[in-house]
Protein backbone atom coordinates (compact mmCIF):
# COMPACT_ATOMS: atom_id res chain seq x y z
CA UNK A 1 0.00 0.00 0.00
CA UNK A 2 0.93 3.44 -0.51
CA UNK A 3 0.34 7.19 0.40
CA UNK A 4 -0.79 9.34 -2.96
CA UNK A 5 -0.39 12.78 -1.37
CA UNK A 6 -2.33 15.59 -3.31
CA UNK A 7 -0.66 18.86 -2.15
CA UNK A 8 -2.01 22.50 -3.21
CA UNK A 9 -5.84 21.96 -3.23
CA UNK A 10 -7.47 25.24 -3.08
CA UNK A 11 -11.26 25.75 -1.80
CA UNK A 12 -13.57 28.24 -1.34
CA UNK A 13 -13.91 29.48 2.25
CA UNK A 14 -17.57 27.78 2.48
CA UNK A 15 -16.25 24.09 1.24
CA UNK A 16 -15.35 21.86 3.91
CA UNK A 17 -12.42 18.81 4.12
CA UNK A 18 -15.19 16.57 2.53
CA UNK A 19 -14.57 18.36 -0.58
CA UNK A 20 -11.04 18.54 -0.03
CA UNK A 21 -11.63 14.90 -0.59
CA UNK A 22 -13.37 15.09 -3.63
CA UNK A 23 -11.35 16.90 -5.33
CA UNK A 24 -8.37 15.09 -4.25
CA UNK A 25 -9.57 12.07 -6.19
CA UNK A 26 -10.20 13.84 -9.21
CA UNK A 27 -7.02 15.11 -9.21
CA UNK A 28 -5.16 12.59 -9.01
CA UNK A 29 -7.51 10.29 -11.04
CA UNK A 30 -8.21 7.52 -8.32
CA UNK A 31 -11.83 6.05 -7.36
CA UNK A 32 -13.32 6.25 -4.07
CA UNK A 33 -13.72 2.84 -4.05
CA UNK A 34 -10.13 2.42 -4.12
CA UNK A 35 -8.87 4.27 -0.65
CA UNK A 36 -8.33 2.17 1.76
CA UNK A 37 -7.97 5.17 3.60
CA UNK A 38 -7.34 8.55 3.71
CA UNK A 39 -6.38 11.68 5.71
CA UNK A 40 -5.43 15.71 5.65
CA UNK A 41 -1.75 15.90 5.78
CA UNK A 42 -1.68 19.92 5.71
CA UNK A 43 -4.56 23.20 6.09
CA UNK A 44 -4.03 26.55 5.67
CA UNK A 45 -5.61 29.72 4.55
CA UNK A 46 -4.33 31.99 1.63
CA UNK A 47 -5.67 35.62 2.64
CA UNK A 48 -3.47 37.68 0.56
CA UNK A 49 -6.36 38.48 -1.63
CA UNK A 50 -9.25 39.85 0.36
CA UNK A 51 -11.50 39.31 -2.11
CA UNK A 52 -10.43 36.07 -2.80
CA UNK A 53 -9.57 34.14 0.08
CA UNK A 54 -8.78 30.42 -0.31
CA UNK A 55 -8.57 27.00 2.37
CA UNK A 56 -5.52 25.15 0.62
CA UNK A 57 -5.35 21.10 1.46
CA UNK A 58 -2.71 18.71 1.02
CA UNK A 59 -4.63 15.36 1.27
CA UNK A 60 -3.17 11.74 1.43
CA UNK A 61 -5.08 8.82 0.21
CA UNK A 62 -3.86 5.10 0.96
CA UNK A 63 -3.51 2.93 -2.48
CA UNK A 64 -2.64 -0.17 -3.12
CA UNK A 65 -0.52 0.96 -6.30
CA UNK A 66 -0.46 4.12 -8.04
CA UNK A 67 1.39 4.42 -11.07
CA UNK A 68 0.40 7.73 -12.78
CA UNK A 69 2.34 10.84 -13.06
CA UNK A 70 0.34 13.66 -12.44
CA UNK A 71 0.81 17.78 -11.13
CA UNK A 72 0.45 18.17 -7.39
CA UNK A 73 0.48 14.34 -6.95
CA UNK A 74 3.54 12.57 -5.22
CA UNK A 75 3.41 8.50 -4.14
CA UNK A 76 5.22 8.04 -0.74
CA UNK A 77 6.07 4.47 -0.07
CA UNK A 78 7.21 4.94 3.34
CA UNK A 79 5.98 6.78 5.89
CA UNK A 80 8.26 8.36 8.23
CA UNK A 81 7.71 7.30 11.71
CA UNK A 82 9.52 8.46 14.55
CA UNK A 83 10.35 4.85 16.39
CA UNK A 84 13.93 5.06 19.42
CA UNK A 85 15.44 1.92 19.77
CA UNK A 86 17.24 1.04 23.02
CA UNK A 87 20.85 0.46 22.51
CA UNK A 88 22.41 0.99 25.87
CA UNK A 89 23.66 -2.24 28.08
CA UNK A 90 24.42 -0.11 31.42
CA UNK A 91 22.26 -0.53 34.11
CA UNK A 92 20.80 2.32 36.62
CA UNK A 93 21.26 1.97 39.91
CA UNK A 94 18.17 3.76 40.77
CA UNK A 95 15.07 5.29 38.58
CA UNK A 96 15.50 8.38 36.71
CA UNK A 97 14.11 11.34 37.81
CA UNK A 98 12.17 14.16 35.97
CA UNK A 99 11.95 17.73 37.66
CA UNK A 100 8.98 19.32 36.11
CA UNK A 101 5.86 18.14 34.28
CA UNK A 102 5.89 21.23 31.62
CA UNK A 103 6.31 19.65 28.01
CA UNK A 104 10.17 18.33 27.93
CA UNK A 105 9.03 16.69 30.85
CA UNK A 106 6.15 15.20 30.15
CA UNK A 107 7.26 14.07 26.87
CA UNK A 108 10.37 12.59 28.61
CA UNK A 109 8.37 11.00 31.34
CA UNK A 110 6.03 9.48 28.84
CA UNK A 111 8.82 7.95 26.65
CA UNK A 112 10.47 6.75 29.72
CA UNK A 113 7.26 4.93 31.17
CA UNK A 114 6.41 3.49 27.73
CA UNK A 115 10.31 1.82 27.40
CA UNK A 116 10.28 0.58 31.25
CA UNK A 117 12.40 2.87 32.81
CA UNK A 118 9.87 3.83 35.35
CA UNK A 119 10.42 7.39 35.93
CA UNK A 120 9.92 9.08 39.13
CA UNK A 121 8.52 12.62 38.01
CA UNK A 122 9.06 15.28 40.87
CA UNK A 123 6.65 18.55 40.26
CA UNK A 124 6.66 21.54 43.08
CA UNK A 125 2.57 22.47 41.52
CA UNK A 126 -0.36 20.33 42.07
CA UNK A 127 -2.26 17.85 39.76
CA UNK A 128 -3.89 19.83 37.35
CA UNK A 129 -7.12 19.26 38.69
CA UNK A 130 -6.22 21.27 41.81
CA UNK A 131 -4.22 23.68 40.13
CA UNK A 132 -7.23 25.14 38.51
CA UNK A 133 -8.87 25.73 41.33
CA UNK A 134 -6.01 27.09 42.76
CA UNK A 135 -5.27 29.49 39.83
CA UNK A 136 -8.69 30.85 39.64
CA UNK A 137 -8.65 31.82 43.22
CA UNK A 138 -5.93 33.63 42.45
CA UNK A 139 -7.47 35.35 39.69
CA UNK A 140 -10.48 36.46 41.69
CA UNK A 141 -9.07 37.25 45.26
CA UNK A 142 -5.18 37.93 44.60
CA UNK A 143 -4.00 35.06 47.52
CA UNK A 144 -1.32 33.32 44.97
CA UNK A 145 0.12 30.36 45.78
CA UNK A 146 4.14 30.79 44.95
CA UNK A 147 4.12 26.88 44.32
CA UNK A 148 1.22 26.54 42.12
CA UNK A 149 0.19 29.04 39.64
CA UNK A 150 0.15 29.64 35.94
CA UNK A 151 4.03 28.93 35.73
CA UNK A 152 4.11 26.11 38.09
CA UNK A 153 2.32 23.09 38.34
CA UNK A 154 1.35 20.36 36.10
CA UNK A 155 1.54 20.77 32.33
CA UNK A 156 4.02 23.56 33.28
CA UNK A 157 3.64 26.97 31.98
CA UNK A 158 2.27 25.61 28.55
CA UNK A 159 -1.80 24.56 30.35
CA UNK A 160 -2.52 28.68 30.63
CA UNK A 161 -1.93 29.89 27.10
CA UNK A 162 -3.06 28.98 23.98
CA UNK A 163 -1.43 26.01 23.30
CA UNK A 164 0.32 27.05 20.14
CA UNK A 165 2.13 23.76 18.55
CA UNK A 166 4.12 25.70 15.73
CA UNK A 167 7.84 25.77 15.64
CA UNK A 168 10.24 26.16 13.26
CA UNK A 169 13.10 24.06 14.39
CA UNK A 170 13.89 21.58 11.88
CA UNK A 171 13.40 18.05 12.00
CA UNK A 172 14.26 15.25 10.17
CA UNK A 173 13.73 12.32 12.40
CA UNK A 174 9.61 13.62 12.49
CA UNK A 175 9.29 14.15 16.16
CA UNK A 176 7.59 16.94 15.68
CA UNK A 177 4.71 14.65 13.77
CA UNK A 178 5.21 12.30 16.88
CA UNK A 179 4.64 15.16 19.42
CA UNK A 180 1.19 15.92 17.73
CA UNK A 181 -0.01 12.53 17.25
CA UNK A 182 0.87 11.85 21.06
CA UNK A 183 -1.47 14.86 21.98
CA UNK A 184 -4.25 13.83 19.75
CA UNK A 185 -3.42 9.87 21.57
CA UNK A 186 -4.66 11.81 24.91
CA UNK A 187 -7.25 14.26 23.99
CA UNK A 188 -6.65 17.09 21.32
CA UNK A 189 -8.46 17.61 18.01
CA UNK A 190 -6.87 15.63 15.04
CA UNK A 191 -6.80 18.57 13.62
CA UNK A 192 -3.73 20.28 15.15
CA UNK A 193 -1.89 17.48 13.19
CA UNK A 194 -2.59 19.02 10.18
CA UNK A 195 -3.24 22.99 10.86
CA UNK A 196 -0.50 25.21 9.45
CA UNK A 197 -0.68 27.16 12.89
CA UNK A 198 -2.00 23.93 15.21
CA UNK A 199 -3.14 24.94 18.64
CA UNK A 200 -4.78 22.74 21.38
CA UNK A 201 -6.26 25.34 23.61
CA UNK A 202 -6.42 25.94 27.61
CA UNK A 203 -9.55 24.04 28.23
CA UNK A 204 -8.01 20.65 26.31
CA UNK A 205 -4.71 21.10 27.37
CA UNK A 206 -5.63 20.73 31.05
CA UNK A 207 -7.62 17.28 30.01
CA UNK A 208 -4.65 16.19 27.79
CA UNK A 209 -2.27 16.73 30.24
CA UNK A 210 -4.19 14.97 32.83
CA UNK A 211 -4.76 11.75 30.70
CA UNK A 212 -0.58 11.70 30.10
CA UNK A 213 -0.25 11.59 33.85
CA UNK A 214 -2.61 8.66 33.87
CA UNK A 215 -0.72 6.59 31.10
CA UNK A 216 2.83 7.56 32.97
CA UNK A 217 1.27 6.10 36.51
CA UNK A 218 0.05 2.88 34.58
CA UNK A 219 3.11 2.10 32.68
CA UNK A 220 5.02 2.25 36.14
CA UNK A 221 5.97 5.74 36.37
CA UNK A 222 5.48 7.57 39.84
CA UNK A 223 4.38 11.10 40.92
CA UNK A 224 5.84 13.45 43.58
CA UNK A 225 3.39 17.07 43.21
CA UNK A 226 3.45 19.60 45.37
CA UNK A 227 7.23 18.58 45.73
CA UNK A 228 10.49 21.12 45.05
CA UNK A 229 13.66 20.03 43.92
CA UNK A 230 15.83 22.09 46.62
CA UNK A 231 19.06 20.68 46.30
CA UNK A 232 21.33 17.63 45.15
CA UNK A 233 24.76 15.67 46.14
CA UNK A 234 27.52 13.84 44.25
CA UNK A 235 30.22 11.61 44.70
CA UNK A 236 33.23 10.59 42.37
CA UNK A 237 32.04 13.90 40.04
CA UNK A 238 28.84 12.34 39.40
CA UNK A 239 24.92 12.67 40.64
CA UNK A 240 24.25 10.45 43.46
CA UNK A 241 21.23 12.10 45.34
CA UNK A 242 18.84 14.89 45.16
CA UNK A 243 16.73 16.50 47.70
CA UNK A 244 13.13 17.32 47.75
CA UNK A 245 11.54 20.03 49.91
CA UNK A 246 14.63 20.64 51.53
CA UNK A 247 15.35 17.57 53.82
CA UNK A 248 13.99 14.14 51.62
CA UNK A 249 16.78 12.44 50.36
CA UNK A 250 16.61 10.39 46.64
CA UNK A 251 18.90 8.65 45.13
CA UNK A 252 19.49 8.54 41.19
CA UNK A 253 21.94 8.64 38.97
CA UNK A 254 20.12 10.79 36.46
CA UNK A 255 18.05 13.60 36.91
CA UNK A 256 16.55 15.96 34.09
CA UNK A 257 16.08 19.11 35.18
CA UNK A 258 12.94 19.97 33.02
CA UNK A 259 12.06 23.53 35.44
CA UNK A 260 10.56 25.91 33.33
CA UNK A 261 11.92 29.50 32.71
CA UNK A 262 10.33 30.71 35.97
CA UNK A 263 11.97 28.54 38.37
CA UNK A 264 14.13 31.52 39.64
CA UNK A 265 14.86 29.79 42.96
CA UNK A 266 15.70 26.98 41.68
CA UNK A 267 18.30 28.96 39.46
CA UNK A 268 19.92 30.30 42.17
CA UNK A 269 20.49 26.87 43.86
CA UNK A 270 22.32 25.71 40.95
CA UNK A 271 24.61 28.73 40.88
CA UNK A 272 25.30 28.70 44.45
CA UNK A 273 25.85 25.15 44.29
CA UNK A 274 28.44 25.59 40.74
CA UNK A 275 26.16 24.31 37.98
CA UNK A 276 27.83 26.13 34.92
CA UNK A 277 25.17 28.55 33.90
CA UNK A 278 25.33 31.95 31.71
CA UNK A 279 22.82 34.68 30.38
CA UNK A 280 20.89 35.25 27.84
CA UNK A 281 19.14 36.94 25.62
CA UNK A 282 15.09 37.54 26.07
CA UNK A 283 12.63 39.79 25.55
CA UNK A 284 10.13 41.90 27.27
CA UNK A 285 7.14 44.24 26.44
CA UNK A 286 3.56 44.30 27.46
CA UNK A 287 -0.05 42.31 25.99
CA UNK A 288 -1.49 44.69 23.42
CA UNK A 289 -5.16 43.96 23.21
CA UNK A 290 -7.73 44.75 20.08
CA UNK A 291 -11.29 43.87 18.94
CA UNK A 292 -10.86 40.31 17.47
CA UNK A 293 -13.28 41.73 14.20
CA UNK A 294 -10.53 44.31 13.90
CA UNK A 295 -8.20 41.79 13.19
CA UNK A 296 -10.53 39.57 11.20
CA UNK A 297 -11.05 42.30 8.62
CA UNK A 298 -7.43 43.32 8.68
CA UNK A 299 -6.36 39.45 7.91
CA UNK A 300 -9.66 38.50 6.01
CA UNK A 301 -12.17 41.57 4.46
CA UNK A 302 -14.75 40.64 7.03
CA UNK A 303 -15.38 40.41 10.62
CA UNK A 304 -16.92 37.29 11.85
CA UNK A 305 -15.24 34.05 12.62
CA UNK A 306 -16.50 32.01 9.80
CA UNK A 307 -13.29 30.74 9.13
CA UNK A 308 -11.42 30.94 12.47
CA UNK A 309 -10.12 34.13 14.48
CA UNK A 310 -7.69 35.50 12.29
CA UNK A 311 -3.83 35.56 13.70
CA UNK A 312 -1.14 37.60 12.73
CA UNK A 313 2.58 37.80 13.24
CA UNK A 314 4.87 41.24 12.89
CA UNK A 315 8.72 42.25 13.51
CA UNK A 316 10.03 45.42 13.29
CA UNK A 317 13.44 46.70 13.77
CA UNK A 318 13.93 49.98 15.48
CA UNK A 319 15.58 53.37 14.06
CA UNK A 320 17.64 52.41 17.27
CA UNK A 321 17.94 48.82 16.28
CA UNK A 322 16.14 47.00 18.52
CA UNK A 323 13.79 44.11 17.69
CA UNK A 324 10.12 44.79 18.42
CA UNK A 325 8.03 41.49 17.69
CA UNK A 326 4.57 39.73 18.50
CA UNK A 327 4.82 36.73 20.31
CA UNK A 328 2.47 34.12 22.09
CA UNK A 329 -0.86 36.00 19.52
CA UNK A 330 -3.92 34.44 21.15
CA UNK A 331 -6.97 35.02 18.80
CA UNK A 332 -10.10 35.44 20.96
CA UNK A 333 -8.45 34.90 23.96
CA UNK A 334 -7.10 36.49 27.23
CA UNK A 335 -4.70 38.52 29.32
CA UNK A 336 -4.37 36.47 31.94
CA UNK A 337 -2.31 37.42 35.42
CA UNK A 338 0.45 34.91 35.48
CA UNK A 339 2.69 36.10 39.01
CA UNK A 340 4.67 33.30 40.53
CA UNK A 341 5.94 35.67 43.28
CA UNK A 342 4.86 37.68 45.83
CA UNK A 343 4.42 41.32 44.86
CA UNK A 344 5.00 41.22 41.22
CA UNK A 345 2.90 41.63 38.07
CA UNK A 346 3.35 39.30 35.01
CA UNK A 347 0.66 39.04 32.17
CA UNK A 348 0.38 35.93 29.46
CA UNK A 349 -1.77 35.59 27.17
CA UNK A 350 -4.26 32.42 26.56
CA UNK A 351 -7.14 31.03 24.63
CA UNK A 352 -9.65 28.61 24.83
CA UNK A 353 -10.25 25.76 21.69
CA UNK A 354 -12.51 27.37 20.40
CA UNK A 355 -11.04 31.58 20.60
CA UNK A 356 -14.17 32.95 20.68
CA UNK A 357 -13.58 35.90 22.81
CA UNK A 358 -14.19 39.41 21.76
CA UNK A 359 -10.66 40.47 21.90
CA UNK A 360 -7.74 39.22 20.32
CA UNK A 361 -4.05 39.91 22.29
CA UNK A 362 -0.56 39.42 21.51
CA UNK A 363 2.82 39.78 23.63
CA UNK A 364 4.44 42.64 21.90
CA UNK A 365 8.44 43.26 23.04
CA UNK A 366 11.43 44.24 22.97
CA UNK A 367 14.69 42.31 22.57
CA UNK A 368 16.96 42.72 25.22
CA UNK A 369 20.65 40.92 25.38
CA UNK A 370 23.02 40.81 28.21
CA UNK A 371 24.80 44.34 27.56
CA UNK A 372 21.24 45.27 29.22
CA UNK A 373 21.45 43.72 32.45
CA UNK A 374 23.07 45.10 36.16
CA UNK A 375 26.50 43.01 35.99
CA UNK A 376 27.72 39.35 34.72
CA UNK A 377 26.06 37.45 37.11
CA UNK A 378 24.04 34.75 35.27
CA UNK A 379 21.26 35.72 36.79
CA UNK A 380 21.43 39.07 36.02
CA UNK A 381 18.43 38.91 33.68
CA UNK A 382 16.38 37.57 36.22
CA UNK A 383 16.81 40.75 38.62
CA UNK A 384 16.31 42.56 35.55
CA UNK A 385 12.92 40.88 34.98
CA UNK A 386 12.18 41.55 38.68
CA UNK A 387 12.35 44.76 38.81
CA UNK A 388 10.13 45.84 35.77
CA UNK A 389 7.59 42.83 37.92
CA UNK A 390 7.83 45.08 40.80
CA UNK A 391 6.73 47.90 39.24
CA UNK A 392 3.92 46.63 37.52
CA UNK A 393 3.12 45.50 40.99
CA UNK A 394 3.31 49.01 42.64
CA UNK A 395 1.49 50.89 40.18
CA UNK A 396 -1.57 48.54 39.45
CA UNK A 397 -1.58 48.25 43.23
CA UNK A 398 -1.36 44.68 43.33
CA UNK A 399 -3.69 44.41 39.68
CA UNK A 400 -2.66 44.22 36.82
CA UNK A 401 -1.70 47.85 34.93
CA UNK A 402 -3.43 48.54 32.04
CA UNK A 403 -3.64 51.93 29.85
CA UNK A 404 -5.23 52.65 26.52
CA UNK A 405 -2.58 53.02 23.70
CA UNK A 406 -3.24 56.83 23.26
CA UNK A 407 -2.28 57.69 26.83
CA UNK A 408 0.70 55.18 26.67
CA UNK A 409 2.21 57.17 23.85
CA UNK A 410 1.02 60.88 25.61
CA UNK A 411 3.00 59.46 28.51
CA UNK A 412 -0.13 60.18 30.92
CA UNK A 413 -1.82 57.66 32.90
CA UNK A 414 -5.54 56.16 32.16
CA UNK A 415 -8.72 57.94 33.74
CA UNK A 416 -10.71 55.68 31.22
CA UNK A 417 -11.42 52.88 29.37
CA UNK A 418 -12.50 53.26 25.22
CA UNK A 419 -14.37 50.96 22.83
CA UNK A 420 -12.75 48.02 24.12
CA UNK A 421 -13.08 46.51 27.51
CA UNK A 422 -9.91 44.44 28.51
CA UNK A 423 -10.74 40.49 28.94
CA UNK A 424 -8.40 40.12 31.35
CA UNK A 425 -8.16 36.65 33.72
CA UNK A 426 -7.56 39.02 37.05
CA UNK A 427 -8.77 41.87 38.25
CA UNK A 428 -6.76 45.38 36.71
CA UNK A 429 -6.48 48.93 37.39
CA UNK A 430 -5.66 51.84 34.84
CA UNK A 431 -2.24 52.91 35.08
CA UNK A 432 0.80 54.70 33.33
CA UNK A 433 2.99 51.51 31.99
CA UNK A 434 5.70 54.55 31.08
CA UNK A 435 6.83 53.69 34.63
CA UNK A 436 7.70 50.12 34.16
CA UNK A 437 10.38 50.67 31.54
CA UNK A 438 13.22 51.71 30.61
CA UNK A 439 12.82 54.46 28.15
CA UNK A 440 14.91 52.69 25.73
CA UNK A 441 11.62 49.88 25.40
CA UNK A 442 8.96 52.41 25.79
CA UNK A 443 10.45 53.99 22.87
CA UNK A 444 10.80 51.12 21.05
CA UNK A 445 7.00 49.44 21.65
CA UNK A 446 5.78 53.20 20.82
CA UNK A 447 7.98 53.31 17.42
CA UNK A 448 7.00 49.81 16.87
CA UNK A 449 3.02 49.75 17.38
CA UNK A 450 2.89 52.98 15.11
CA UNK A 451 5.09 50.79 12.07
CA UNK A 452 2.53 47.93 12.58
CA UNK A 453 -0.63 50.06 12.11
CA UNK A 454 1.12 50.59 8.99
CA UNK A 455 0.30 46.97 8.17
CA UNK A 456 -2.38 46.09 10.10
CA UNK A 457 -5.65 48.66 9.97
CA UNK A 458 -6.53 50.05 13.44
CA UNK A 459 -3.50 48.59 15.47
CA UNK A 460 -2.33 51.92 16.68
CA UNK A 461 -5.52 52.95 17.29
CA UNK A 462 -6.13 55.37 20.63
CA UNK A 463 -8.54 52.77 22.52
CA UNK A 464 -6.28 49.62 21.94
CA UNK A 465 -5.31 48.38 25.52
CA UNK A 466 -2.11 48.13 26.61
CA UNK A 467 -1.07 45.74 30.23
CA UNK A 468 2.04 44.94 31.79
CA UNK A 469 4.55 43.18 32.37
CA UNK A 470 5.02 40.39 29.43
CA UNK A 471 8.23 39.42 31.13
CA UNK A 472 8.60 35.10 30.74
CA UNK A 473 8.69 35.03 26.91
CA UNK A 474 11.79 32.46 27.43
CA UNK A 475 14.46 31.89 29.72
CA UNK A 476 16.93 34.45 31.35
CA UNK A 477 19.40 31.88 31.73
CA UNK A 478 20.84 28.90 30.31
CA UNK A 479 22.06 25.98 32.18
CA UNK A 480 25.20 24.75 30.11
CA UNK A 481 25.58 21.27 28.73
CA UNK A 482 27.94 19.37 26.68
CA UNK A 483 26.86 17.48 23.22
CA UNK A 484 25.54 14.28 25.44
CA UNK A 485 22.93 16.82 27.56
CA UNK A 486 25.38 16.55 30.81
CA UNK A 487 26.12 19.34 32.82
CA UNK A 488 28.78 19.86 34.55
CA UNK A 489 27.41 17.63 37.15
CA UNK A 490 27.45 14.56 35.64
CA UNK A 491 24.31 12.89 35.79
CA UNK A 492 22.42 16.54 35.71
CA UNK A 493 20.73 17.16 32.59
CA UNK A 494 19.28 20.36 31.92
CA UNK A 495 16.47 20.51 29.06
CA UNK A 496 13.49 22.64 27.60
CA UNK A 497 12.64 25.93 27.64
CA UNK A 498 13.70 26.78 31.28
CA UNK A 499 17.38 25.40 31.08
CA UNK A 500 17.37 27.57 27.80
CA UNK A 501 17.34 25.23 24.62
CA UNK A 502 13.61 25.64 23.41
CA UNK A 503 10.99 28.14 23.00
CA UNK A 504 7.52 26.81 23.10
CA UNK A 505 5.76 23.98 23.80
CA UNK A 506 6.26 21.71 20.96
CA UNK A 507 10.26 22.76 20.68
CA UNK A 508 10.26 21.64 24.60
CA UNK A 509 9.02 18.36 23.88
CA UNK A 510 10.94 17.55 21.19
CA UNK A 511 14.36 18.35 23.47
CA UNK A 512 12.41 15.92 26.06
CA UNK A 513 12.68 13.53 23.41
CA UNK A 514 16.38 14.24 22.50
CA UNK A 515 17.23 13.12 26.10
CA UNK A 516 15.02 10.28 26.51
CA UNK A 517 17.35 8.92 23.16
CA UNK A 518 20.50 9.47 24.68
CA UNK A 519 19.12 7.90 28.08
CA UNK A 520 18.63 4.85 25.87
CA UNK A 521 21.52 4.97 23.90
CA UNK A 522 23.44 4.59 27.61
CA UNK A 523 21.16 2.02 29.68
CA UNK A 524 18.65 -0.59 29.88
CA UNK A 525 15.35 -0.38 31.16
CA UNK A 526 14.93 -0.74 34.80
CA UNK A 527 14.12 -4.58 35.91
Amino acid sequence: MVLVKVSDIKLNIDLDEKAAFEKALKIAGIKKENVRDGKIIKYSVDARHKDHIKKIYTVGLYVDKYGKNRKNVTVINHEKKYKPEITGNSKLNNSPVVVGFGPAGMFLGYMLAEYGYKPIIIERGSKVEERIKKVEKFWNTGELDTNCNVQFGEGGAGTFSDGKLNTGIKDKFNRIGFVLDTFVKFGADKNITYDAKPHIGTDILAKVVENMRKYIESKGGTFYFDTAFTGFATKEGKLESITLNGNEKMYTDICTLAIGHSARDTFEMLYENNVNMEQKPFAVGVRIEHKQSTINKSQYGFEDNRIGAANYKLTYNTSKNRGVYSFCMCPGGYVVNSASEKNKTVVNGMSYSKRDGENANSALVVTVTPKDFDGDSPLAGVEFQRKMEEKAYEIGQGFVPVQTYRDYKDNCPSVKIGNITPQIKGNYRLADLNAIFPEYINESLKEGIEYFGEKIKGYNDGDVILSAVESRTSSPVRIVRDENFQSNVYGLIPAGEGAGYAGGITSAAIDGLKIFEYITSKYKPVN
